[in-house]
């Protein structure tokens, strides 16, 4: 099986995700997605991150009904911070019979070289990129590891959704209706 990799904070977990995810999964060859829910990003503050059973959960229950999209705690158990090659690997070596792909927006492809063994990644594994507003994946968008889709193209952040939820807007059409309960029930993002 052939099994596309988006790996996220997903904090929350919005459209846009779902969007890219869906995509991959149905307008590519792509058999799966796994939404790879990420404890931390070293790249990222950890300050803004709510705890990560609370994300694990909202991405599970946006993706409730998808056939070919799943949610996956596989970070959970890897030493933190979380680095992709080491999630890669471990992956590779639980699930031989399947294929990875990781998925990554242009801003990420951008800055690939700043991650730890990237030349591996680059090496051992394709990468499907989507566009993301204002962002071109740079040198590395010519490897012939990398392939540029069409996936359309997202300006919908989560950043955005904590800020609005924070200023007690409504983003009830930005999230599922079921990840807008979860996070109005327990108070996150206020």
């Amino acid at each position: 099986m052939k099994i596309g990799l988006f790996f996220g904070s997903f904090n929350p977990i919005h459209i846009g995700h779902l969007i890219i995810a869906n995509y991959m999964a149905n307008h590519t060859e792509l058999d799966k997605v796994w939404l790879v829910v990420s404890p931390h990003n070293p790249l990222k503050e950890l300050r803004d991150l709510i705890h990560v059973y609370d994300r694990l959960e909202m991405a599970k229950l946006a993706i409730e009904k998808a056939e070919n999209i799943q949610v996956s705690d596989v970070e959970l158990r890897l030493p933190q911070p979380s680095y992709t090659i080491d999630t890669l690997t471990y992956l590779k070596d639980i699930y031989p019979e399947h294929q990875f792909v990781l998925i990554m927006g242009s801003d990420n492809l951008k800055t690939l070289n700043k991650w730890k063994n990237y030349e591996l990644i680059l090496r051992d594994y394709q990468i499907y990129v989507y566009p993301r507003p204002g962002y071109d994946g740079g040198e590395l968008e010519s490897h012939p590891s990398v392939t540029i889709t069409n996936t359309p193209l997202m300006e919908l952040s989560s950043t955005f959704i904590r800020k609005s939820v924070h200023e007690k807007k409504d983003v009830r059409f930005f999230i599922p209706d079921k990840v807008f309960d979860f996070i109005d029930s327990k108070g996150l993002y206020s």
